[in-house]
């Protein structure tokens, strides 16, 4: 017996309008639990970011450790990352977003490291002159000049951290992830397809508004590409 030529989810077909309309609060859970854990890892880890930074600007000698460290953290596959850190976290959403932290110290710290140490010396030497202590120098000077630098990480770290969420599905917080692994494991194509396809545009949308946020926060830059 034949499948009804407007059955798409029968016939397990690539595109289906039928799997959207019939799994629309699965879908939307899905990607609501994807976009907080990449939200609260970014956050976390650019919380951390910052002050590693910062301490890698002003003590020469742990300019080495921290990005040594954090590289070492980057190339850890995401499979034995998160089975290093399950004895601690046990299968919980705490296990990803820690993952997903110690991933993104690296873009984070280096970029924001870059950006500091390309403002001028000349321009914090101004600074110093016109009474700026070392806080009002850090936070009116130096950290707004490193802004591009540090929102291009910004960018990539959560680019990375929408993908790398997906791998979350082995401990059953993965978001889209959790569509697309056992979508694959029953070969449910519209399920894999739309997971995956949610999975970009997420991931695109993050990066457009990120962009347009730095692009409000520094507009001098603008003022340079005309």
């Amino acid at each position: 017996m034949t499948a009804p030529p407007d059955d798409c989810l029968a016939r397990n077909e690539w595109i289906c309008g039928a799997y959207l309309s019939s799994r629309r609060e699965i879908l939307w859970d899905a990607a609501l639990q994807h976009l907080q854990l990449t939200a609260l890892a970014v956050v976390i880890g650019l919380a951390l970011a910052v002050p590693l930074a910062l301490a890698a600007r002003r003590l020469r000698w742990a300019a080495g450790p921290v990005l040594g460290l954090t590289t070492i953290l980057y190339t850890i596959p995401s499979l034995a990352m998160f089975s290093l850190l399950l004895p601690v976290y046990g299968l919980s959403a705490a296990l990803v977003v820690t993952g997903l932290v110690l991933y993104s110290l690296t873009l984070l710290v280096r970029n924001i490291l870059a950006g500091l140490r390309a403002v001028p010396e000349e321009t914090r030497q101004a600074a110093r002159g016109m009474g700026y202590g070392p806080l009002r120098l850090l936070l009116a000077v130096e950290l707004p000049l490193a802004l591009p630098a540090a929102m291009a990480g910004l960018r990539i770290a959560t680019v990375s951290a929408v993908s790398l969420v997906t791998v979350g599905a082995i401990v059953g917080y993965g978001g889209l992830g959790n569509l697309i692994y056992s979508g694959m494991n029953t070969y449910f194509k519209a399920q894999v397809l739309t997971a995956s396809v949610l999975c970009v545009v997420i991931a695109v949308a993050a990066d457009v508004l990120l962009l347009g946020a730095q692009r409000l926060l520094t507009p001098w830059t603008r003022r340079g590409d005309q």
